[in-house]
Parts: C-alpha cells; sequence; structure tokens
C-alpha cells in the first residue's frame, strides 16, 4: 500500500505524529507500506520519525524515546555520534533521488539575492516597529513555548513591514514600497524578453500591493492562494500562455504544480525554512524545463529578512552536515534562533 496523505499524493502531509492524516495512515493494516515525498523533512526531525512510524513502525517505537536519544543531541547538541547512530539505522529503510540523478539534463539554474534599500519614510516606520517588538520579544525567549505566539506575531509583523508598510500600519499614509518597485522594474525587461515569471510571496497581503501595482501598469496575471476556488482555470490561463506572470502564496503554490512554461522565479520574502522556498523554485525547474531558469531573492537591507536569510545559512548547513544519499534531516526554530532574529 502507498501511504501517503489526501488523495494519496504525497507523504509529507503524514508528517506530524498528531495529526489526523498521520494516525490514519499508521492505523491502516498493511503487510507494507510505502511512503514516497520530496520533502521527508522540513522543520525537525520528529517529521522524519512521523514516516519511519507509518512504514517501520517497530524501528523507533517511543516518539519520547526518539525525542530523548536522538533528537534532542543532534538537534541542540550536534552530536554527531548519535547522528552516526541514527544514519545507520535507517539507511537501509530511505533511498534518495535527487534532481542532478534522475534528470542530468535539466537546464541550469541560476540564483541571485537583489538586496533592496527601503525608502526613508519606510525606513523610519520599520526602526520605531523594530524597536518596541525587540524590547518585548527579548524578554520572552526564556519559555519559548508558553510565548511562542506572542513571538511569532511579532516575527510576521517585522516580516510584513519588510515589504509594505500598509500591510501593519494603514494610518502612516502611502509609504511606497520598494520592493514591488524593484518587480515591476525587473518584470519589465522580463517580458519584454519574451519570458514569463512566477512571483511567491508567503502573505497575500503583499500580493494584492503587486496585484494593484500590476493593475496600474497593466500587466496582465493570473493569481493563486488558498482561497482560490477555479485553481484548474487559473492555472490554464498561466500555462496556454494568456499571460505572463503568475502571483501564487507560497502555501497554495509551493508543491504540486508544474509550471515548467516560466523560466523566471521571484521570490518576494525569504523562509528560514530552505526546503519551502525550494520547492516553490522547483514548479519551474523541474522535468520538462528546456530554458535557464533565472531566480531573484529580493531582500529588504537592513531589516529582519537579513536575519532570517542568515538563519537560513545556518539551517542550510545543518541540512548539508545530516544528509546523505540515504536521507534527509533538518531543525526547526529554537530560542537560539528567535534570539538571533532579534539581537
Amino acid at each position: 500500500a502507498l501511504i501517503s496523505a489526501g488523495r494519496f499524493e504525497d507523504a509529507q502531509f503524514a508528517k506530524n505524529h498528531k495529526s489526523k492524516v498521520h494516525q490514519c495512515a499508521r492505523a491502516v493494516n498493511a503487510p507494507f507500506k510505502l511512503a514516497i515525498t520530496g520533502t521527508p523533512m522540513e522543520n525537525n526531525l520528529m517529521e522524519l520519525w512521523s514516516l519511519l512510524a507509518i512504514t517501520a513502525p517497530g524501528l523507533f517505537p517511543s516518539p519520547t524515546t526518539f525525542t530523548d536519544v536522538y533528537r534532542t543531541p543532534i538537534e541542540k547538541d550536534g552530536n554527531a555520534e548519535r547522528l552516526a547512530q541514527l544514519r545507520r539505522r535507517v539507511k537501509p529503510l530511505m533511498v534518495r533521488r535527487t534532481k542532478e540523478q534522475v534528470a542530468a539534463d535539466l537546464p541550469p539554474k541560476q540564483e541571485q539575492v537583489l538586496e533592496i534599500e527601503l525608502h526613508p519614510s519606510h525606513r523610519a516606520i520599520y526602526d520605531t516597529h523594530l524597536q518596541r517588538e525587540r524590547q518585548k520579544i527579548l524578554g520572552l525567549l526564556d519559555d519559548v513555548d508558553k510565548n511562542r505566539f506572542t513571538i511569532l506575531q511579532s516575527l510576521t509583523l517585522l516580516r510584513q513591514l519588510s515589504l509594505d508598510v500598509s500591510l501593519v500600519d494603514e494610518e502612516s499614509g502611502p509609504v511606497p514600497s520598494a520592493k514591488v518597485e524593484a518587480l515591476v522594474e525587473q518584470l519589465d525587461d522580463v517580458i519584454a524578453g519574451g519570458h514569463r515569471a512566477l512571483i511567491f510571496s508567503q502573505f497575500t497581503g503583499f500580493l494584492g500591493s503587486v496585484r494593484n501595482r500590476l493593475d496600474e501598469e497593466r500587466i496582465p496575471y493570473s493569481y493563486l492562494d488558498g482561497s482560490t476556488r477555479n485553481r484548474g482555470e487559473v492555472l490554464e490561463e498561466f500555462k496556454s500562455g494568456a499571460v505572463p506572470v503568475f502571483l501564487i502564496s507560497l502555501k497554495a503554490g509551493g508543491f504540486g504544480l508544474n509550471l515548467t512554461e516560466a523560466d523566471y522565479c521571484f521570490i518576494l520574502d525569504p523562509w528560514w525554512n530552505p526546503a519551502a522556498e525550494a520547492q516553490a523554485v522547483d514548479r519551474t525547474h523541474r522535468i520538462g524545463q528546456t530554458r535557464n531558469v533565472m531566480v531573484y531573492r529580493l531582500i529588504a537591507k537592513d531589516t529582519i529578512e537579513e536575519k532570517v536569510m542568515a538563519l537560513k545559512a545556518k539551517k542550510s548547513a545543518l541540512f548539508s552536515n545530516v544528509m546523505d544519499a540515504e536521507g534527509t534531516l533538518g531543525t526547526g526554530l529554537d530560542a537560539e534562533d528567535l534570539r538571533a532574529l532579534f539581537e
């Protein structure tokens, strides 16, 4: 039996061992279970445990013991011995095939970070909020679990402020978004060259700001987020060539889409999880793509976005250290990570 989730598409939907999807998958009575996914882990080792609990339930029977023996020593202490032990135990059960292995003739992908300077009025508002949120949050990090919701609220506020003041402070009056301006400038060249672009953001509010500006510039586009009902029609509109630009919320379009018609990809706001961004880029850089793919990450200079990028680099380094041909491991946000974002 193929054990994944929803419509049996991807096992990542069963990575939360407390979810009903996971519990139903474990309850299926079958002599053999196979989990297939491109992202066996995004946040922490418990996601790996969740898939193993479905496919090899006797390997690590207790999540508590797995946390004590493997997750804490590896994620918190960087214990190389425990990591090697874990690798040895899961190696016989995992087969990993990278895109380079299965699609050796895939055209190149070039990635570039575009640093965006905030307008002076935007900078002043951002800095005022930053000082306020920093003072509030640094005192809450001694108990991350208890204060997680408040901490994440502050993180979200600062990340939105890095994009567009109107997402947070509507009373500030019209403040130009340098990131929207830079995006439109890039799109002018992309479209003029006969190319097509995917544009991703985690914030539908910011995608709304982009939509308004594209309307002003009379640039046609398709739009997809979690509330889109006519998903198939929207996809066909872009795939048919009717429009050159596709705005997509990261959550709605981070997986399950094949959009090789595009050869440019813009990531408007960074996420500390490298896998989420990689999934977005892979909507176009995948089997079937015949052109070079250009990926641009727009980062607001001297904002929390730069801290997020640094944190993502740290996660990527850990990802590389604990990944081999047979498995993938990763980590989530802890108190040290959160402190680095605010200090």
